[in-house]
């Protein structure tokens, strides 16, 4: 299944495997994990498995025991791709099977190439069953093998068909003994230490394809190169690559002369050629370019990537080749498809690409699809991501990222963290990350890791005051606390350096007397930061924010959404039974009265009023006021509670209602228990299937119940209580 659908049952159930692995297997004595019920799995189900654990990153010396079960788990095409596998472990786990296929690149467990072919050579089922090799990025270690790798080198693997070897240390030697192999379709030799191909000869009959991309050690004169290739007889794919704009690369002439008498010579020259890879190269003219697409009638592929000769006019008439280079969209996406593994090529691709999409206004989730994949296969290049994220921004912008497959955007999403986490220090990627991260559908609605997320870009806002910039920042991470778990907020909280940067946005703002959303955002962060944190509301009073509060409220008190903001973090430290004496101030506590007693404001501004003022009053053993304060508080409340009318849109939600327990018990005074029953009436009826089943859940109900029989209470109080009861009571239905 691709990224505009759903996950198949089978991607779900494996990635559930992959989660409880622990759980579904014991340990052998040497700590490898073994399945403690092991089922016959389809033969193509353990592909998937060892594959998936592979791209999750759980692939280790200690799970991948698990297929040392080869009755139960029965390989044929194992990838363990850059994970950290030792030669050990590999020759135990994977050796026993009757492979086909074997990915082993970039494998970073200490796994050398030599490592892998002599457990190979050791499976007699495996010399003869394996098809396809990929090696890249691994240290062959030839010598280890000892007398020129003779009966355990690759020439023993007899059913050897594909081999890739590139980022090697390939040497003419080994390539010697490569050759050797009866079969050989499919080489790659890219980036290696090869200095000639005469070896090559020995395959003139079979090989069909040759990947030699960037071999700097090579004798590229006319003389050594074309004669080899022109006995190629079988040849269908040749890539003659470069990256000219590598340091070290030399003039390049005599590599050009090649490619040009290659792209001149006419079908005399390797007469089977249908693909010809010379992007990078010097000297690439339009007019070789000509000759040789009119030459060959049955080309299907022209790699002119970073030659400067893509835009040959000869090209748009020939409607089966496909091309990678710079003229247009078609051939830039054709060079990311087909460079995935060359930093220099995708690098090239993608700032072409970048230009291409800076005004787009469709959204273009095969672009995207190439851009992630671009990032996901450089984890570690400044310059991929540098562009990338760039990339990923004007693909994402404005509307476009609602018209976006959900998973597709998901993983893109968390690739812009990792490049946020792996490039702390780059201004300019930082910048693109927030960029695209600033849009309320991707914070609101797309899954990611939203902890992770709000604490990179706390730690980005530390070292940054630009407006703009700051502006976002604060949104990004205003939306993203509203979205952690309790225990997340709570775990965030514990860095009080996070509570000091929002409360210095808001002094500076505060300062001057400005109102703007970076203000407002600020609030809203601090607000979400300590609900039901009581660790992070005591760190917001250490920080001086209670004082700094009390004068944001009596300077905007014309404001009535920044008074609701400040209003409720005021609310979450009422809650607080420890940090109730904290709000014992007179004159607090009489501006919020007069707050709550004022009928010419929002109703949202009188409610969070009233919720400071009913926590405070709910203990009266804790009081270290005035007494008549107390009762003026106790009455008011009632009063002007029941004189509010029902706001349109949400002004709250609850993550739980634990806080209202001792607020809704039979002793408290009526204007404290109807406080709390206004405010879960309130929720309950805009959106009664979520608070009413947490009513039951919480135990609610029964407090409601209890109030509603209770002999003392107010008659509003029990028919507030009522009217919630049956408002639950007609959602769940006759039971």
């Amino acid at each position: 299944m691709d990224a505009e659908g759903p996950q198949s049952l089978c991607g779900l159930c494996l990635a559930q495997v992959c989660l409880s692995l622990n759980s579904l297997c014991s340990r052998r004595a040497d700590g490898s994990m073994s399945l403690v019920r092991a089922p016959l799995f389809p033969q193509e189900l353990a592909d998937q498995l060892l594959d998936k654990m592979a791209t999750t990153g759980i692939l280790t010396d200690t799970s991948v025991g698990i297929f040392r079960n080869c009755e139960a788990l029965r390989l044929r095409r194992a990838s363990m791709r850059r994970c950290p596998i030792s030669a050990g472990a590999f020759r135990l786990a994977l050796c026993a099977h009757r492979l086909q296929e074997l990915d082993a690149s970039w494998a970073c467990g200490g796994l050398t190439g030599a490592d892998v072919l002599s457990g190979l050579a050791s499976s007699a089922g495996c010399r003869l069953s394996l098809q396809r090799l990929c090696l890249n990025g691994l240290r062959l270690d030839w010598e280890s093998l000892g007398d020129d790798g003779r009966g355990v080198g690759f020439s023993s693997l007899r059913g050897l068909r594909t081999l890739h070897v590139a980022n090697t240390d390939l040497t003419d030697s080994v390539l010697e003994d490569i050759c050797a192999l009866p079969q050989l379709e499919t080489l790659d030799v890219s980036c290696s230490a090869v200095t000639r191909l005469t070896a090559l000869l020995k395959c003139r009959d079979t090989l069909r394809s040759l990947i030699a991309h960037r071999l700097q050690q090579l004798d590229t004169s006319p003389g050594s190169v074309l004669p080899v290739l022109s006995q190629l007889h079988a040849l269908r794919h040749l890539d003659l690559s470069d990256d000219h704009f590598a340091a070290g690369n030399g003039d390049g002439r005599e590599g050009a002369e090649t490619v040009r008498q290659l792209l001149e010579g006419g079908p005399r020259v390797l007469p089977s050629l249908a693909s010809l890879d010379v992007s990078g190269q010097r000297g690439v003219t339009e007019a070789g370019v000509r000759a040789f697409v009119g030459s060959r009638s049955g080309l299907v592929f022209l790699g002119l990537l970073a030659t400067g000769v893509s835009a040959c006019d000869v090209l748009p008439s020939q409607k089966q080749l496909k091309v990678t280079g710079e003229a247009n969209e078609n051939q830039v996406c054709e060079a990311l498809r087909r460079y995935r593994e060359r930093e220099c090529f995708t690098r090239e691709a993608l700032v072409r690409l970048y230009s291409l999409t800076t005004d787009s206004d469709k959204p273009r989730p095969d672009i995207l699809k190439l851009v992630l994949a671009a990032m996901q296969s450089h984890p570690a290049s400044l310059h991929i991501h540098l562009v990338a994220t760039a990339t990923v921004y004007n693909l994402t912008t404005r509307d476009l990222a609602e018209a976006l497959p959900l998973r597709l955007l998901s993983a893109t999403v968390t690739q812009l963290l990792h490049a946020m986490k792996t490039f702390p220090s780059h201004q300019q990627v930082q910048r693109n990350c927030l960029l695209a991260l600033c849009s309320d559908y991707i914070l609101q609605d797309i899954p990611f890791d939203k902890y992770l997320a709000a604490t990179l870009v706390i730690n980005w806002l530390s070292d940054h005051e630009e407006p703009a910039l700051q502006r976002m920042a604060v949104a990004v991470i205003s939306i993203l606390v509203a979205k952690l778990s309790t225990e997340e907020t709570a775990q965030l909280s514990k860095d009080i350096f996070i509570m000091k940067q929002l409360i210095a946005i808001v002094q500076q703002k505060a300062m001057v007397g400005v109102t703007d959303t970076t203000l407002k955002f600020a609030l809203s962060a601090l607000w979400n930061l300590t609900d039901e944190v009581p660790a992070a509301a005591c760190n917001f009073i250490q920080c001086q924010g209670l004082e700094l509060y009390e004068e944001v409220l009596e300077s905007y008190y014309s404001d009535p959404s920044i008074q609701q903001k400040v209003l409720g973090l005021l609310n979450n430290i009422a809650e607080v039974e420890e940090l109730q004496a904290e709000l014992m101030e007179e004159d607090l506590l009489e501006h919020v009265l007069g707050l709550l007693q004022d009928s010419h404001l929002e109703v949202g501004v009188r409610y969070f009023a009233g919720g400071i003022l009913a926590h405070v009053a709910s203990r009266p053993e804790a009081w270290s006021l005035e007494e008549e304060l107390h009762s003026t508080i106790a009455e008011q409340l009632h009063g002007s509670i029941m004189t509010w009318t029902r706001p349109e849109g949400e002004m709250v939600s609850y993550r739980s209602f634990r806080p209202f327990f001792p607020l809704l018990q039979t002793r408290q005074p009526s204007g404290v228990q109807l406080w709390a029953l206004w405010a879960v009436h309130l929720v309950c009826s805009q959106n009664t299937p979520h608070y009413g089943g947490m009513l039951e859940k919480e135990g609610v109900t029964e407090l409601l119940k209890a109030l509603h029989a209770h002999p003392g209470s107010h008659g509003d109080v029990k028919a507030l209580s009522d009217r919630i009861l049956q408002m639950v009571e007609r959602h769940q239905g006759p039971s």
